[in-house]
């Protein structure tokens, strides 16, 4: 499932980010790729702006078919991850959630999240974290520093057995908007696994962040 529905404002004016180029190629068809090649992957949902399902770009209407299916997503995060959770295939034991804005996902990070998914746990792609973290107060003093030894920033894919995610969601309350899905499923107390990832599977969020991936685009084609 591809979460793709966010207005994307903090990086400017102008479309939806998920269809704004990074290197000649729209951002959401660099985030589908590795998964609509991916031989383990029988179905993709991709959550999009109520308004533009009916009448997507021309490069991903073509893309439609069995394979590849488009709902509208919601306000929330959440929504859309169920609303992408109703459409897909009534086949797909294992569910894996993935966001637009994330265009340099790998292979190994796509193999590494499914075995683990697989294997009954929910898995996170995610990197250590090496910078020195601070707590700062609303005035911006700094409050203290946070031991970094057992911090992760979690990207995605996040995997999960279809059956705990389901569950995982239907005990979440209607006014509740988690960030990630994991943390729909700490909520649930499912067993959650991290599952080293690259730090160029970055987030693409500002007009800086479409900079680098342009950069980071140039390098690896």
């Amino acid at each position: 499932m591809i979460v793709a529905a966010g207005a994307g404002v903090r990086a400017g004016p102008g479309e939806p980010k998920q269809f704004r180029p990074i290197h000649g190629v729209p951002m959401l068809l660099r985030a589908l790729r590795p998964f609509t090649s991916h031989p383990a992957v029988a179905h993709v949902v991709v959550a999009l702006p109520v308004g533009h399902v009916q009448q997507p770009p021309d490069w991903l209407a073509k893309l439609g078919g069995e394979r590849l299916g488009l709902v509208p997503g919601g306000e929330t995060r959440a929504q859309s991850v169920r609303a992408g959770l109703r459409a897909l295939s009534a086949d797909a034991t294992v569910v894996l959630v993935h966001d637009a804005a994330r265009p340099f996902v790998s292979r190994e990070t796509i193999d590494g999240v499914i075995a683990r998914a697989r294997g009954g746990v929910g898995a996170v792609a995610a990197v250590p974290v090496s910078d020195t973290v601070k707590e700062v107060a609303e005035n911006r003093q700094i409050v203290r520093t946070v031991p970094r030894e057992r911090l992760w920033r979690t990207h995605t894919p996040q995997g999960f057995p279809r059956a705990m995610l389901e569950r995982a969601y239907a005990q979440l309350g209607g006014n509740e908007a988690p960030t990630d899905d994991a943390e729909v499923c700490e909520r649930a107390g499912v067993p959650l696994e991290v599952v080293p990832d690259t730090p160029q599977n970055f987030k693409v969020t500002t007009a800086d962040d479409f900079r680098i991936a342009e950069a980071l685009a140039r390098e690896l084609r």
